[in-house]
């Protein structure tokens, strides 16, 4: 029985050791652990470049693990180049307006949203009603932020890139015209001019289209008057019907190419004073009588 008890003891004494041992082990190792870990934070902490490098390099792995498992690059920020927004946190109005161009001209009613309460902002800032800015968009690219007409021409509101460059150097060039938002209030601008120019929303909507010098204006003012219209009626509260959409205007007419405003031509009335913007300074293009309504596209 003693040698028995004496193993018994002796076993104990050594597992007693042995677990003293491994656990001095680990918290010796843990604390070495937190140490290093410590001073890592201090030194990031003291040069932010040596951070800086470290996030770049923990986000590359991390979106290379994410390459990996989904099959597709991925980009976290790509939500914020993103124009679109939710209809039902618009106005009642601007709500309105555009789940109805969203029907009518089979666009998504988010990105709508976005050019629906920026032309109620631009349209309140400038004294434009904003349901005629949308109107125009309608009319001229039906809503298509890339679309181009043959004479250049470009985006939501086909403005002449080339002639209104220096409307676009704030936005960062002229690809700019491509986006969205840039693309309305630039357009606005030039309608400005436009009617400026004219004397009147008619008049100004003829020197938009090309067409101030010439009687038919190929039924341009017509239509987006129209629109206009039956988008006021939507704003307040009007059912209206969804009437079918004609091809939108691919070009603008030859006399000169659209929204380029024509230096010392007789206005339609009596326009207030105009100082012709230098993009606008290059002499008209000389347009025998079989050519005044050249359309490169069709209504």
């Amino acid at each position: 029985m003693p040698l028995l008890q004496n193993i018994a003891a002796a076993v104990k004494s050594f597992t007693a050791d042995a677990l003293q041992g491994f656990f001095e082990i680990t918290h010796n190792g843990f604390a070495l652990v937190g140490l290093a870990l410590t001073f890592g934070l201090i030194t990031l902490s003291a040069r932010p470049d040596l951070r800086e490098g470290a996030e770049m390099q923990l986000t590359q792995w991390l979106q290379t693990r994410q390459i990996a498992t989904l099959g597709i690059e991925v980009e976290a920020d790509a939500i914020e180049r993103t124009t679109a927004a939710n209809p039902n946190n618009l106005p009642k109005q601007q709500a309105a307006v555009a789940y109805w161009l969203s029907r009518k001209y089979k666009v998504a009613p988010e990105p709508l949203s976005v050019l629906v309460a920026e032309a109620y902002v631009v349209g309140a800032r400038v004294k434009l009603e904003p349901t005629l800015i949308l109107a125009i968009m309608a009319v001229e690219s039906g809503f298509n932020p890339f679309a181009q007409s043959p004479v250049g021409a470009q985006g939501l509101m086909q403005v002449m890139t080339r002639v209104h460059s220096d409307k676009y150097e704030g936005f960062g060039g002229k690809l700019a015209a491509f986006d969205p938002v840039t693309n309305l209030r630039v357009g606005v601008k030039v309608l400005q001019e436009c009617i400026a120019r004219a004397g009147s929303v008619e008049g100004g909507l003829r020197y938009y289209v090309g067409a101030a010098l010439i009687e038919d204006d190929g039924g341009y003012v017509g239509k987006v008057l129209a629109e206009h219209a039956r988008l006021l009626q939507v704003a307040n509260g009007t059912t209206v019907a969804l009437a079918p959409t004609s091809p939108q205007r691919a070009a603008s007419v030859v006399m000169p190419a659209g929204n380029a405003l024509i230096p010392n031509a007789p206005a339609l009335t009596a326009p207030p004073a105009f100082v012709p913007h230098p993009a606008h300074e290059a002499p008209a293009p000389v347009v025998n009588s079989s050519e005044k309504l050249a359309l490169l596209g069709k209504f």
